[in-house]
């Protein structure tokens, strides 16, 4: 349950940094963009609308039903390479990782 507190401030955090740094849009993106084919819907969207329409609904729901969870995460590896060059995007991309950790740590635990 500790986990689940975790992870829902972090999405929380993620989506007021977005706001903050003025990476989350007001209109909704047109249903077309919805069919993707690439991780990280790189064929139909920029990495903030996946991160904005995609994930962070995504993991909203898992929160809401407890999961499961995935075993990995790797979103902030992505946003280190989507975001090289956008300082102002630092501390989103410090976030995304800190997200990914909460799933490393596990990963590791149970390979012991």
């Amino acid at each position: 349950m500790a986990k689940i507190k975790k992870i829902k401030t972090k999405i929380e955090q993620i989506e007021n940094e977005m706001k903050r740094i003025k990476l989350w849009q007001e209109e909704p993106l047109p249903p077309e963009q919805y069919d993707f084919r690439q991780a990280f819907a790189m064929d139909t969207m920029a990495f903030s609308q996946w991160l904005q329409f995609i994930f962070i609904p995504r993991v909203q729901q898992l929160v809401e039903s407890k999961g499961p969870f995935p075993s990995e995460s790797n979103v902030g590896v992505q946003a280190l390479r989507e975001m090289d060059g956008f300082y102002e995007a630092n501390e989103l991309v410090r976030m995304l990782s800190e997200f990914d950790q909460l799933f490393e740590i596990k990963t590791r635990k149970s390979k012991r």
